[in-house]
């Protein structure tokens, strides 16, 4: 048996169905598991001062696309719309391979742990040159993180009417094949489970009806959740209306994609019919704030999607659109952006932190993550607000999403990720010379 206790916290941000934080708190951990929250724990094990720290459950990503670390502020790209954007990366991205998809991942992953986030999707979409899924749950299990990729794919290119290359699409008879692969080596269902596997086709102009109908079968046979990209952009919109004759929201469900096994990227132009029909089936989205900001897009009707029971997680979305994968700033900037939009008492910074945590951990399906109580798995943040960031708060929780933008610890499953904010699980500065050796090596 193995226990942690982290001690005399300024704050425990529980975020339990009370949402409780707890004073000078406490939290025990054994073998992996929260086995007590509260005021003056003992153990024998390992104490761990939290003095001077409020202390969060691990921040969540619902979506992510880890790869484009090695594409950040690409020139031709900067100042693009997505369309645009997109048909600007997409040469590049064309010349990864398996080393360039395991690098960038241990990257975006460490860039992400020490951003507070324990939990992460990755929705990888293409596949150039012998790449594959492994390489980025490879990339997951080095550096610790609790992982939820997703196995997307393209299958029209540009000869058939689509925007990729077609150098980067895939036959759909394949796409299929390789999705049941994956799932059945990797997929974990069982709680605590450090790996579980999702299938992603990447979006309504990049694959056919039947590859969205087909995925959406088998992901059910499978018992595995779905996700793709939707409402992300006007252009979006105007896409699905020419080329299917109905708005996102009508697409999707037609095609079986609405349902609590399922979760959105961005939509940012959902209308109200569309929230409602989301709401009633439990369907998920991923926010992406900054992206959105980044390409222009808009900002997502958060506010109103909540207010009417959607459930809603954070996402940092690629480095090529967003340039960071930080996943605390993506909460700060979520909670201004609603203020910006609706007023500024739409969005409080505890609602901004329940939307990082349980929200994402709701969206994904994880009912054993997002909140700090005894039984769930020990994914925990601890942040340092003794510094120059906090110094004057009358409350700290507040003023967490303006304070540090590094966790002091992480622990995921009771093993700690990040110490004294270093990442410990791997070597990071190596890594990221050959990042940027790789980097320079696509430029040419």
């Amino acid at each position: 048996m193995t226990e942690i206790l982290l001690q005399g916290a300024t704050s425990v941000v529980t975020m339990n169905g009370a949402r409780a934080e707890v004073a000078g708190g406490d939290v025990l951990i054994r073998d992996g598991v929260i086995a007590g929250v509260g005021v003056g724990l003992r153990t024998t094990g390992t104490v761990v001062s939290a003095r001077g720290c409020v202390v969060t459950p691990g921040l969540v990503n619902t979506h992510h696309h880890l790869y484009q670390t090695l594409t950040r502020a690409v020139p031709g790209g900067q100042d693009a719309l997505l369309f645009g954007w997109l048909q600007t990366l997409y040469p590049i991205w064309a010349k990864f391979g398996p080393e360039e998809m395991r690098v960038s991942a241990l990257v975006g992953l460490a860039e992400l742990a020490l951003s507070g986030c324990t939990l992460t999707s990755d929705h990888l979409y293409l596949f150039p040159n012998g790449a594959r899924l492994d390489d980025t749950i490879e990339a997951a299990g080095e550096i610790g993180l609790r992982f939820h990729p997703t196995r997307g794919a393209m299958s029209i290119g540009e000869s058939a009417g689509g925007l990729p290359p077609d150098s980067l699409v895939e036959r759909e008879a394949a796409i299929l094949e390789d999705c049941i692969r994956v799932v059945d080596r990797f997929h974990d269902a069982r709680p605590g489970a450090m790996v579980r596997v999702g299938l992603a086709p990447c979006s309504p102009f990049s694959v056919s009806r039947d590859l969205m109908r087909d995925a959406a079968v088998l992901a059910r046979d499978k018992g595995v959740m779905l996700h793709t990209h939707l409402a992300e952009n006007d252009e979006d919109i105007a896409y699905s209306l020419e080329k299917f004759g109905c708005r996102p929201g009508q697409y999707a469900e037609d095609l079986g994609w609405t349902g609590d096994d399922v979760w959105h990227a961005h939509c940012v132009k959902l209308d109200a019919g569309e929230m409602d029909l989301f709401a009633r089936s439990g369907t998920g989205v991923a926010h992406c704030p900054c992206s959105n900001c980044r390409l222009g897009s808009g900002i997502a009707p958060v506010r109103a999607m909540r207010d009417r029971g959607v459930k809603v997680g954070l996402g940092v979305d690629g480095s090529a659109s967003n340039d960071a994968g930080n996943l605390v700033a993506e909460a700060r900037q979520a909670m201004l952006l609603q203020r910006v939009a609706n007023g500024a008492d739409a969005m409080s910074a505890r609602e901004a932190l329940e939307i990082a945590t349980l929200g994402g951990a709701r969206v994904l399906g994880r009912d054993d993550c997002g909140s700090l109580e005894v039984g769930k798995r020990a994914d925990i943040a601890v942040w340092d607000v003794s510094g120059v960031e906090s110094a004057g708060s009358w409350d700290p929780v507040a003023l967490l999403l303006a304070g540090p933008t590094r966790v002091r610890d992480l622990f995921v499953e009771g093993r700690r990720v990040v110490a004294s904010g270093q990442v410990v699980t791997i070597d990071l500065p190596r890594v990221v010379e050959r990042q940027n050796q790789l980097a320079r090596r696509l430029m040419v």
